[in-house]
């Protein structure tokens, strides 16, 4: 088998990772389609054993330089097309899952994509390190900060107003 028969499985994973990095569905699909030109581009550089981790390390790099060339330039993308999200399961509550890409939306990159990748993706703390290519103890800090902050954004969005009787 070869490279392009075994990108096909990795394929949803990265488009997944990819908008959740993005936040939009147009900057996640470029991110998505440039990082697969480059897995192919590099497909000799490629001799380890773990194809979907050189590929979210590929995909995060080439997220770091996109964010790099646009700190000249504003930014005001929000966070949008969250339907488009590819997922498992969807919340059985049509506005938890807006609640949740919402609350991602407020978190730091760094945090966002530490949680995705051991939450969502299910890498250990170890190969989210050699991933984003920091320390296991940056990641497990990363990861708690992020937990953290989603979860006081998301209780904070969970109370709603009561009207009195009177």
């Amino acid at each position: 088998m070869t490279l392009r028969d075994d990108l096909k499985d990795h394929m949803p994973a990265l488009r997944r990772y990819a908008h959740a990095l993005c936040g939009n569905a147009a900057d996640a699909e470029d991110l998505f389609q440039d990082s697969l030109e480059r897995a192919l581009a590099n497909e000799r550089s490629w001799h380890g054993t773990n194809l979907k981790a050189w590929l979210f390390t590929l995909m995060t790099n080439r997220h770091r330089s996109m964010l790099r060339a646009r700190k000249s330039r504003p930014s005001g993308a929000p966070l949008t097309d969250a339907e488009h999200l590819p997922s498992g399961e969807s919340p059985s509550d049509p506005h938890e899952r807006d609640r949740i890409v919402k609350a991602l939306g407020l978190i730091s990159e760094e945090g966002r994509a530490t949680l995705l990748l051991v939450v969502l993706e299910g890498y250990s703390y170890a190969e989210v390190a050699n991933i984003l290519d920091v320390p296991i103890g940056t990641i497990m800090s990363r990861l708690s900060r992020a937990r953290r902050q989603l979860s006081e954004i998301l209780k904070g969005d969970n109370i709603l107003p009561m009207r009195s009787r009177r």
